[in-house]
């Protein structure tokens, strides 16, 4: 398995403090999840059948005219290259932007496909070359916050389409970007729109996603998947956050205001860093020492070895957390 934020048992076991006393900073995730209501009896007791309230509640509040939901978007990130094998009935020549959440790269080449991983300033070329078909890509990207404008992604949605290709767009961290998904324009062909539940939200360990697609495509992939993919409770709480406004709407301020307040902090000593309202990252030359002078302090962060290395941070869940990256930081400079 590839190494993943989140991984909290690893640093205890490494460095030998318990969990209860990392602050863990290591994901995108929102520290202050969706309240949780109280899960209906049948929802324990019944197999989860595919719910159309769910299906409408992620179409409503994502913008997109159908939606599948899916264990995580790790279960379709783990499908699509195997129903793309099935569609063609042969290997895919495949350009995944680079840096990226790395199962994409992954699983892709599992499932045989050709693979080549491009930076975000040469995925034009890349499209345009005609060995591509099949373009992969976070957006907002997922560790370093890049965008691509919604009109250039339907630019190239379009030209893979015309010659049977597919246009996969990860959005897992869009809730905090206005204007930006591409989600509404998924009943054509080729373009597929992945999101997440588990990040504005706050809730990782509901596993819950949604593909937005052509219904051909999310015919296939609900087939491939097979029956009761989603848990019952997980259909009941997804319903109750997608629907809930005013939580959305206080929650998205907040979280702007924290993703700025985050940037700055890092300005403070030194770190010019770029990202999302819900994480912050920048190419670190000290990649390696940074992340165990972090550790040291009981804070756990992602640490990016690829290239030539990179810190992502999560946002604190509280005041004290504030206090304590803060601090963290101030000992880190003052080693300069």
């Amino acid at each position: 398995m590839l190494e993943h934020g989140g991984n909290l048992n690893d640093a205890a076991r490494h460095y030998g403090r318990p969990r209860s006393q990392w602050l863990d900073l290591s994901t995108g995730i929102n520290p202050r999840p969706y309240p949780a209501p109280a899960i209906a009896a049948d929802a324990w007791h019944r197999l989860p059948e595919a719910s159309p309230a769910l299906e409408q509640a992620a179409c409503t509040y994502y913008g997109a005219p159908r939606m599948l939901a899916v264990a995580g978007t790790q279960a379709a990130i783990q499908a699509l290259p195997q129903l793309r094998l099935r569609q063609d009935g042969r290997p895919a020549q495949v350009v995944v932007a680079a840096p990226i959440y790395a199962e994409h790269a992954h699983c892709w080449q599992r499932a045989g496909h050709a693979v080549r991983e491009v930076p975000y300033t040469a995925l034009e070329e890349a499209v345009q070359g005609g060995a591509c078909d099949v373009l992969v890509l976070c957006n907002p990207n997922n560790p370093t916050g890049a965008r691509v404008a919604p009109g250039q992604l339907m630019q190239w949605a379009a030209q893979l389409a015309a010659r049977g290709g597919w246009l996969v767009v990860d959005e897992a961290f869009g809730d905090t970007l206005s204007g930006q998904s591409v989600a509404a324009h998924t009943a054509d062909a080729g373009l597929i729109v992945l999101r997440s539940v588990g990040k504005f939200f706050g809730l990782a360990g509901l596993r819950l996603g949604f593909v937005a697609a052509a219904p051909p495509l999310l015919d296939a992939l609900a087939d491939w998947l097979g029956p009761w993919a989603i848990s019952g409770p997980a259909q009941q709480i997804g319903c109750a956050a997608l629907g809930d406004r005013k939580w959305q709407q206080v929650t998205l301020q907040q979280l702007l205001a924290a993703g700025e307040r985050l940037q700055a902090l890092l300005a403070t000593h030194g770190i010019a860093a770029h990202g999302t309202a819900l994480f912050q990252w920048w190419p670190e030359p000290q990649a390696v020492a940074f992340h165990q002078a972090m550790a040291q302090e009981g804070i756990w962060i992602r640490l990016f070895t690829r290239g030539a290395g990179g810190i992502r941070l999560g946002l604190p869940p509280d005041e004290a957390g504030w206090e304590r990256l803060q601090q963290a930081l101030d000992t880190w400079s003052r080693r300069g």
